[in-house]
C-alpha cells in the first residue's frame, strides 16, 4: 500500500505497524488524587511510580518491559537523558531539568507483568497545573492533537499519546469531567472512543465508603462499595466494561513487598491487646497513634502508612481467624481484601484476551485518520477500498465486531436499548458463557442458544433493520455463529 500513498501518509502507516507488533498499551488515568500511582504500583508490583506531590507526578510516565531498569527523561525536542532510580526503587524526585523542558518519562523495567502490557501512568485531571492536565488529555486524545502544534515536537507527540485501552480510576462519585474523558478517549491519531472492550473503571479508595450511606450495604463497607461501584457502572456505562472496587494502597503494599515480617509482628502484637483498647483504637487514625499501648508510635505510624486502618482491620481478623498465620499466608489475605485480584482478572479477559484486536482496531482506525487528512483525494478512495477489502475478509470477524461496538458506543448507529446491550455482551467478553448471558448454565442449553441468537440476528438483518443496522446484524450473527462452532467444537 505504501507506493500509492505520500510519504507522510506512510510513515503514519509504519508507526501503526510498529505499534501493532508492540505490547498493548493502557493509561491509568482518572482526577487528581483519586490514587492512579498508587494503583499502578499495585499493578506492576512494585512502588516505581511517585505518589506524593512533586514535580515527577506532574508527568506522564511510560512503565515498559526493558532488559535494564532504567528511566529515560525525553525531552520537548524528542532527545533523551538517562537518570538512576533512587535509593528505594522508584523514579527520583528530581530529574535535573525544568519540567516545562520535558515530554515525558520512559521506565524500563525488568518486569514480566510488562513483557505483553504497557502502563502510562498519567497527571490527574481536575489538576490546577494546566501543562499538567494537558499532558494527561494528549495521552487520552481529549486534546485535539493540532490543539497546539508548537507545544511538542511529533516524535515526543507521538510516543506519549497512543494509549489503546484505558484503566479508569474513579473514587466515590462520578462527575461530569469523568464522563467526558471516557467520551473522549482516542488513539493517538484517530477518534476511538472508549467502550466496553477497551475501557474498565476502579472505585479506588473503596475503604472509605461509609455504608451507613448506601442502601442494602447491611453495614459493610466492601458490600457498600461493591452497591456504590454498580450505580457508577449504571452512570459509565456503555464507556466502561465494568465498575471494580479497589484499596490501592492496600494492594500496593501487598504486591510491592512494602508488607514484612515486622509489620506481622507489631500487628500481633496489637492483636495481643485487650478487646477495648485495640477497638477504641481502630475508631480513627488519630486515636490508633494517640493511644497508650506498647506498641511505639512510629510503629503505629508506619501501619498506618502502609495499611490504613481498613488493612488494619482485615489483618487482625485473619490473625483472630488463626493466630499462627504465617507472614506469606498474611501478606496474600491483605491482598485478597484489596480488590486487586478481580480487577488483573477484568483486565486479562478485557484487554489481554483480546489485545491484538483491540490494536488492529485502533491501528485500523489510525489508518482512516491519517486517509482522511491526505490532501489527495485518489490517495483516500484507494486506502477506504483497501479497508474495505480487508473486512470483508472472514478473518477480520474480529475487527469488525469491535468496530460494531464503536458504533453503538458512539451512538453513530442507533438500536432498541435491549438489542444494544446484547450486541456490547457479545463484544464485551471473550468468554462463550457470558458473551451468551448465561454464565453456569449447561453446556447444552448454550449451544442451542447460541444457534437460536445466530438465526434471529440474520433475520433482523433481512427484514426490518436499517442498513446500517443490518451491517452491525450481520456481525453479530456471525458472532453467535462463531460461538456455536465453538461450543460443538466444529471451529
Amino acid at each position: 500500500m505504501q507506493p500509492q500513498v505520500c510519504e507522510g501518509t506512510a510513515e503514519g502507516f509504519r508507526e501503526v505497524l510498529r505499534r501493532l507488533g508492540a505490547p498493548l498499551q493502557v493509561a491509568v488515568a482518572g482526577r487528581l488524587k483519586s490514587g492512579k500511582s498508587t494503583l499502578v504500583n499495585a499493578l506492576i508490583g512494585r512502588r516505581v511510580a511517585p505518589t506524593g506531590v512533586g514535580e515527577c507526578t506532574r508527568l506522564v510516565t511510560r512503565f515498559q518491559y526493558g532488559t535494564v531498569d532504567r528511566v529515560e527523561v525525553i525531552h520537548r525536542d524528542g532527545s533523551a537523558r538517562v537518570v538512576a532510580f533512587d535509593a528505594d526503587g522508584a523514579i527520583p524526585a528530581e530529574l535535573g531539568v525544568p519540567i516545562e523542558e520535558i515530554s515525558h518519562l520512559e521506565a524500563y523495567l525488568t518486569n514480566a507483568v510488562l513483557a505483553d502490557l504497557t502502563v502510562v501512568d498519567t497527571p490527574g485531571l481536575g489538576s490546577l497545573d494546566a501543562a499538567s492536565v494537558a499532558r494527561t488529555e494528549r495521552v487520552l486524545g481529549t486534546r485535539a492533537a493540532d490543539a497546539d502544534p508548537a507545544e511538542l515536537d511529533p516524535v515526543s507527540r507521538s510516543a506519549v499519546a497512543g494509549a489503546e485501552a484505558v484503566l479508569y480510576v474513579v473514587t466515590q462519585g462520578v462527575r461530569a469531567d469523568d464522563h467526558q474523558a471516557l467520551t473522549s478517549f482516542t488513539t493517538a491519531t484517530a477518534s476511538r472512543e472508549a467502550g466496553p472492550v477497551n475501557a474498565i473503571a476502579v472505585l479506588n479508595k473503596a475503604d472509605t465508603v461509609e455504608p451507613g450511606s448506601v442502601e442494602d450495604s447491611g453495614g459493610d463497607v466492601w458490600k457498600a462499595a461493591s452497591v456504590l461501584a454498580g450505580r457508577q457502572f449504571e452512570v459509565l456505562t456503555p464507556r466502561v466494561a465494568d465498575v471494580l472496587p479497589v484499596v490501592g494502597l492496600l494492594a500496593e503494599t501487598s504486591e510491592s513487598g512494602r508488607f514484612t515480617s515486622a509489620d506481622a509482628d507489631a500487628l500481633r502484637t496489637l492483636a495481643a491487646l485487650d478487646d477495648t483498647d485495640r477497638e477504641t483504637m481502630l475508631m480513627s487514625s488519630d486515636l490508633f497513634t494517640a493511644w497508650d499501648c506498647e506498641l511505639p508510635v512510629s510503629t503505629r505510624a508506619g501501619l498506618l502508612e502502609r495499611l490504613d486502618l481498613h488493612g488494619i482491620r482485615c489483618a487482625l481478623d485473619a490473625i483472630a481467624a488463626d493466630p499462627d498465620v504465617a507472614t506469606g499466608v498474611l501478606r496474600r489475605k491483605l491482598l485478597d481484601s484489596s480488590g486487586l485480584r478481580h480487577v488483573r482478572e477484568r483486565l486479562d479477559g478485557v484487554f489481554r484476551a483480546r489485545a491484538d484486536g483491540i490494536k488492529a482496531a485502533a491501528g485500523l482506525a489510525s489508518v482512516t485518520a491519517l486517509a482522511h487528512a491526505s490532501d489527495e483525494p485518489g490517495e483516500r478512495q484507494r486506502v477506504h477500498d483497501a479497508i474495505e477489502v480487508l473486512l470483508a475478509r472472514p478473518e477480520a470477524h474480529q475487527l469488525r465486531l469491535l468496530e460494531a461496538l464503536t458504533l453503538i458506543t458512539s451512538g453513530a448507529v442507533q438500536l432498541p436499548s435491549d438489542l444494544a446491550d446484547e450486541v456490547l455482551r457479545v463484544g464485551g467478553s471473550a468468554d462463550a458463557a457470558e458473551q451468551l448471558g448465561l454464565s453456569g448454565r449447561p453446556h447444552a442449553q448454550l449451544v442451542s442458544y447460541a444457534l437460536e441468537r445466530a438465526g434471529w440476528w440474520r433475520s433482523f438483518s433481512s427484514f426490518g433493520a436499517t442498513p446500517a443496522q443490518s451491517r452491525i446484524a450481520d456481525v453479530v450473527h456471525r458472532a453467535y455463529f462463531l460461538i456455536w462452532q465453538q461450543l460443538t467444537g466444529r471451529a
